[in-house]
């Protein structure tokens, strides 16, 4: 399918922590086969997803997509006191 990509990062991180898929569902609250998918590039992953297993890692979006190689996430934006 035309314009879905394989998300190596999220399958590397994963096993670097040790991580089964079905470990992974159910923090997303999707079936095991449904990650699988999204790491194998079969099924798009939903951005609010993606924005928590990015949070999950400690990384930003991002480096998840292979837009930077720099691991660590952006810093929070200071709160504007009113």
């Amino acid at each position: 399918m035309e314009g879905l990509m394989i998300l190596t990062r999220l399958r590397n991180l994963r096993e670097d922590a040790d991580y089964t898929q079905e470990y992974i569902a159910h923090f997303l609250n999707v079936s095991q086969r449904a990650y699988s998918r999204y790491e194998n590039g079969e099924r798009s992953i939903p951005l609010a997803s993606l924005c928590a297993l990015a949070d999950f890692y400690n990384t930003s979006v991002d480096y998840l997509l292979e837009r930077t190689d720099c691991k660590e996430p952006y810093p929070l934006p200071l709160s504007k006191s009113t």
